[in-house]
């Protein structure tokens, strides 16, 4: 897979060295580079294919998060991605609200590059939409999912967790495999839409459950491992129909 890209910074010097990176990326394909983020913005119409922005923040007339935030008033999931190159490392979080895949602080090496430039493509090849419909539904869609935790996109296994736990604009994710949870920047309402809905259920605003997980059942409570969890009214119907064809 190759990804067609485009380099924007404000400084010549930065912006021949992400140009000189991607040109030497085999999986890359630098399609232009620009110095303002307006230029950028007219490529991105010119150029509604392109896969990867290397994107710097602090430009004038249009900064790279106002332009990241026009890009994310689209579709989820659709139009190309950003990978955020910056001399300031305060603007992190930033680029975490805007859905970035990774953030390069300024002077970064060419291995630093690569790191980013593979994430992108492996987060491409995940996301690629086939040329024509299978025959029959691929089944690997339904083992795993990938979650951006510390601008890092992380494969994790259906199987592998126990339940999902909301906490205003992050969830945390409980997996059998590790003591700690994974946190992501997401909403649990986002969460649920990624999760299949034959395996997953929500059963409170702040809970989604793996079904196959569920050890016991007591009153209006789940057991899933150590955890006791419950079952809020609004979400109660769709539990006992579950419950339905479990008993």
């Amino acid at each position: 897979m190759t990804l067609k890209c485009i380099a924007v910074d404000d400084e010549p010097l930065a912006l021949g060295m992400v140009a000189a990176f991607i040109e030497q990326t085999p999986f890359l394909q630098l399609v232009g580079k620009y110095s303002s983020g307006v230029e950028a913005l007219r490529s991105l119409h010119e150029h509604p294919d392109l896969d990867l922005l290397f994107l710097d923040i602090q430009m004038p007339e249009l900064t790279g998060l106002e332009l990241a935030r026009v890009l994310d008033r689209g579709a989820p999931g659709t139009g190309p991605r950003i990978i955020f190159t910056t001399a300031f490392n305060q603007y992190a979080l930033d680029g975490y609200r805007v859905d970035a895949l990774d953030y390069l602080v300024k002077p970064f090496s060419y291995e630093e590059f690569l790191r980013a430039a593979t994430k992108a493509k492996a987060y491409a090849e995940h996301h690629q939409v086939p040329a024509a419909a299978p025959l029959a539904p691929a089944a690997a869609e339904d083992d795993f999912i990938f979650l951006k935790v510390e601008y890092e996109l992380i494969r994790v296994s259906l199987d592998d967790i126990l339940y999902v736990e909301g906490l205003k604009d992050y969830v945390k994710v409980h997996l059998r495999s590790a003591p700690r949870p994974l946190l992501s920047l997401m909403s649990l309402k986002a969460m649920e839409e990624k999760l299949p809905a034959r395996r997953f259920l929500r059963i409170h605003r702040s809970f989604i459950v793996a079904l196959d997980k569920i050890e016991a059942v007591r009153r209006n409570t789940v057991q899933i491992g150590p955890a006791t969890l419950a079952v809020s009214d609004q979400y109660k119907e769709a539990f006992m129909q579950f419950l339905s064809r479990w008993t």
